[in-house]
């Protein structure tokens, strides 16, 4: 475990008192790291009890990495036993969408989805003509539990609690964070990281990899890019105090 320093004139961010928030970054198909963390959890909560511990989580579970469907299954299983949140990314947002239009496989091909449909039991082709594209689509919405389309058509785009905002990718500056468009919510990147802004509360968010826990005076940046490094960042926050367990 790693106290992660805060370097800032700004008031450090807090939580209300008796809460520790458990906030992991882009899993990306790694149920086998997110088994970890579980187990992380787990270990830290045997050893630091608290009054309520939240976990959140902060998207992009599906594609890339080799088991989406079992990270989806994880985090469903989870929310039935822990208090758990789980943010919507982009990854999951434009999976609806090749649900809903089967032409943008194509686009969900190069973006990391191949492996997302060899983890529902379905075989495609290295690069599906529009035909196999059809055939796909339907494949996976037939495979799909009724309960993972439900998880995915249900997740939130963000969530503020105590003095942090937590988000997939970032928030646009200027724009309060009550009137946050959902595109910059799961999508934003360079106006973001370079905006040295006051954005109202703590940022705390994903979606653009880092070597480690990129934090800044105005945000922290937790996703270390699990599928591709083996690291699944799972950050723990307690009053005004974050660790990097």
């Amino acid at each position: 475990m790693a106290l992660l320093r805060f370097r800032s004139s700004l008031p450090k961010p807090r939580l209300p008192s008796g809460v520790r928030i458990y906030a992991v970054g882009d899993i990306h198909g790694r149920a086998d790291l997110l088994m970890r963390n579980f187990d992380a959890i787990e270990a830290d909560l045997g050893k630091r009890p608290v009054a309520r511990a939240i976990e959140i989580y902060l998207g992009d579970y599906v594609d890339r990495g080799p088991n989406s469907r079992g990270v989806l299954d994880l985090l469903i299983e989870r929310q039935s036993s822990r208090e758990v949140v789980c943010l919507k990314g982009n990854h999951e947002a434009f999976m609806l969408d090749v649900l809903a239009e089967p032409r943008k496989l194509a686009d969900w091909r190069l973006f990391g989805g191949l492996p997302t449909l060899l983890s529902y039991g379905l075989r495609p082709s290295v690069n599906p003509g529009p035909g196999e594209q059809a055939d796909l689509v339907a494949g996976l919405a037939a495979a799909m539990p009724d309960g993972h389309l439900a998880f995915l058509r249900g997740l939130h785009s963000s969530l503020i609690f105590g003095d942090y905002f937590f988000v997939h990718a970032g928030v646009r500056p200027g724009v309060a964070l009550e009137a946050q468009r959902d595109q910059d919510l799961l999508w934003i990147r360079d106006e973001f990281l370079s905006s040295t802004a006051d954005f109202g509360k703590y940022v705390v968010h994903g979606h653009t990899p880092v070597a480690e826990p990129e934090i800044r005076p105005n945000r922290i940046n937790i996703d270390t890019g699990a599928y591709a490094t083996g690291k699944l960042t799972l950050l723990a926050m307690q009053d005004d105090q974050m660790m990097a367990i």
